[in-house]
């Protein structure tokens, strides 16, 4: 990517910031908007970026070659009509939105003449939040995924895949929104809600003294940053609640299977887990 180019981040959250810290750290030029002073400080200190304002950056806006989105969804739709119109011709921009069905239509629709909006997610997040957190994320291990629409030009395309080996993304692949929506649902969502059921089906204020390493690892995403979660969950519900039933159906085999004293079917389950698991292991 051409390192004269200025990078605007629009939102210091956990990713907003990890993208900051790690385009100033290759020579990128970075400026920020962010509400709050707190944030912006630390970003400053830390070398995150440049500049960084939470009023009256209109000149941000225009000055930004690309921009970079860490806001929710409906924040984003906001933002964009509220300030969109300052966005500059030739500007290419993404975000990181863990859904995309009805955003990226929506913002796509929403933008002036000669600037583009080319959709990804990066699937780096962790249970922390907060650009004070951002260190914590290992871009290296993670996959990038991608979703564009009609609208896209190659060129969007490729920077948008450039930018993500740039970061040091291990996988980069693309999908169409709803495929994004349909997958993350299964991978990311879904495992979310598990973990927040564990920890609301009964009182657990004393299960830390007897806990081990399986109810540690299976809860470790249970710490949910409770207005994005809600949002993520209610903007993909559809398919949400679909993968819920479906993982209902799985998890009332394994009953029925022990209501039935049947060890056979139970050991038939427990394989196809573990050849699944291996499967999935390797290509890790």
């Amino acid at each position: 990517m051409e390192q004269n180019k200025i990078y605007l981040i629009v939102g210091l959250g956990l990713l907003g910031g990890k993208y900051a810290k790690e385009l100033s750290e290759r020579g990128f030029t970075v400026t920020a908007i962010e509400r709050s002073e707190e944030r912006l400080q630390f970003a400053l200190e830390h070398g995150y970026i440049s500049r960084g304002k939470s009023a009256d950056f209109t000149d941000l806006i225009q000055e930004a070659d690309h921009i970079v989105f860490g806001l929710y969804p409906t924040v984003f739709i906001e933002w964009v009509r509220q300030w969109g119109k300052y966005i500059q011709p030739g500007c290419v921009f993404t975000d990181v939105s863990g859904v995309k069905t009805g955003l990226v239509d929506t913002i796509q629709q929403l933008l002036p003449e000669g600037v583009e909006f080319i959709a990804s997610h990066p699937m780096a997040g962790k249970e922390t939040s907060g650009v004070e957190n951002s260190d914590k994320v290992d871009f290296s291990t993670a996959n990038f995924i991608i979703t564009p629409t009609e609208k896209n030009t190659p060129q969007a395309i490729a920077w948008c895949r450039e930018l993500a080996e740039t970061l040091g993304f291990r996988h980069i692949t693309m999908l169409t929104a709803a495929m994004h929506d349909h997958m993350i649902g299964y991978v990311s969502q879904l495992c979310h809600a598990i973990a927040a059921a564990l920890m609301i089906a009964e009182d657990n204020t004393s299960l830390a003294e007897y806990t081990g390493d399986s109810f540690r690892d299976l809860t470790r995403i249970a710490r949910l940053n409770d207005k994005m979660w809600a949002e993520l969950f209610l903007w993909n519900k559809e398919n949400l609640i679909n993968q819920i039933d479906q993982f209902d159906m799985a998890l009332q085999t394994i009953k029925k299977a022990m209501e039935d004293d049947d060890r056979e079917k139970l050991e038939r389950l427990f394989q196809l887990s573990t050849k699944r698991r291996a499967l999935f292991d390797k290509k890790q």
